[in-house]
């Protein structure tokens, strides 16, 4: 970890004591059971995939039901909690979904080299499930975000290490059971690793493939998910999307012009990923910020976008901090993430229906954010001499001559 040796994260570094192990041991049970208590039947948005999968078992087709996004391969896979009695999925979901976004925030850590037992580690993740309020919808709600949420870090910190074929697979398998990762394939193509894209199209392609001909209407995603998708005129949604498209229309901005201002944002996003990439440095947050900017952009314009899809994002980007230039350093990102913290009562803004104000602030403030950060043109590869060396892919032929030769760090 290239990180600032400083006394303050000398101490953050160190060991966690038990009674910051005790603090966050209860915040994280406490949240699951508060789930379970308020929500019968593993959440509301899990209750979806498993009605879709009981509806399946019955000889139905799963897009009967238009909120129901996923590909064939989910339903499948969502097959066993259809046979679990309602009472265990009341608990069992928000543990296993909090079980996840720990893992989650472990594997964010291993990407930028920060021990799991440190002070930095256990307080991040309190800090998460204490004071950032997807966290907890996302418990609540028994999404299956949580999935992509694990999946990309995995992804990534097998990226760093040099194996993009396993990265594609992860993001792949990540993609059968929902498909919100799929903007991450422009990291592959802007990293050229041909092999880790082909794995990351073919696995949920055959899984779902091969789901799809067990259902009575094979071709339902294309036929019925994606024209609600496009058309994104469900009332009901509409209230939570948090894309800059959905809430300029609830302002009177006309429909068109809303969804254009989206799009501009998410092609400018892409944009300044495509100029992060190319800045070519060393380190894992040329790859994390990259992948950061491609989701947060596609974000802008996909129907629907909810808070809790932050939490795909933002664990990357908070366990970074204490390296040298990371985007979490920057004040302006903490006061796009101020929206989230639960507890703060906001003038016009503090009824669930408008809550989608405040997580689209948030989003597009990360994009600016991270996109300006993204943008700005560095020095390829500073050698210990100050000139610019060698560009590199992780992973690469060239790169794995510099590590035999002596030459990367």
């Amino acid at each position: 970890m290239n990180a600032v040796k400083s006394p303050v994260i000398g101490w953050l570094l160190r060991p966690a004591p038990g009674a910051a192990w005790g603090a966050l041991g209860i915040v994280l049970a406490a949240l699951p059971v508060h789930a379970a208590l308020k929500a019968p039947g593993g959440g509301m948005d899990n209750g979806i995939v498993v009605r879709a999968a009981d509806g399946w078992l019955h000889g139905g087709s799963p897009y009967a039901d238009p909120h129901f996004l996923y590909f064939p391969s989910a339903v499948l896979a969502a097959v066993p909690q259809a046979l679990l009695p309602a009472g265990v999925l009341r608990l069992a979901v928000p543990v296993l979904v909090t079980a996840g976004l720990v893992g989650a925030w472990a594997c964010a850590l291993r990407v930028h080299g920060v021990v799991w037992r440190s002070r930095f580690a256990v307080l991040g993740l309190l800090a998460l499930a204490a004071g950032f309020a997807p966290f907890a919808h996302l418990v609540h709600l028994g999404n299956w975000t949580v999935t992509a949420a694990l999946a990309l870090p995995c992804a990534l910190l097998c990226a760093v290490r040099g194996r993009w074929l396993a990265a594609g697979a992860v993001v792949g398998a990540a993609l059968a059971l929902k498909p919100l990762l799929a903007p991450v394939a422009l990291l592959f193509v802007f990293a050229r690793q041909w092999r880790g894209l082909a794995a990351l199209v073919l696995v949920p392609a055959a899984a779902s493939a091969a789901a799809a001909l067990a259902m009575p209407d094979p071709a339902g995603f294309f036929t019925r998910t994606l024209p609600f998708l496009l058309r994104g005129d469900d009332g009901f949604v509409r209230l939570y999307e948090a894309s800059p498209g959905a809430v300029l229309a609830r302002l009177g901005v006309p429909a068109g012009a809303a969804t254009a201002l989206a799009a501009a944002g998410a092609a400018a996003g892409v944009w300044c990923a495509w100029r992060r990439w190319g800045r070519g440095d060393a380190g894992p947050q040329r790859v994390c910020e990259t992948a950061v900017l491609l989701m947060l952009s596609a974000f802008l314009v996909s129907r629907p976008s909810y808070d809790h899809y932050l939490l795909v994002a933002v664990p990357l980007l908070l366990a970074g901090a204490l390296e040298r230039g990371a985007a979490a350093r920057d004040p302006w990102l903490w006061a796009a993430l101020l929206p989230q913290v639960p507890g703060i009562t906001w003038p016009w803004l503090d009824t669930g229906v408008r809550r989608a104000f405040l997580d689209c602030a948030t989003l597009c403030g990360l994009v600016v954010t991270v996109g300006l950060r993204g943008a700005r043109r560095a020095p390829a590869n500073l050698e210990a001499s100050g000139t610019a060396g060698p560009t590199t892919v992780p992973g690469s032929r060239d790169d794995r001559v510099l590590t035999r030769t002596g030459r990367r760090g």
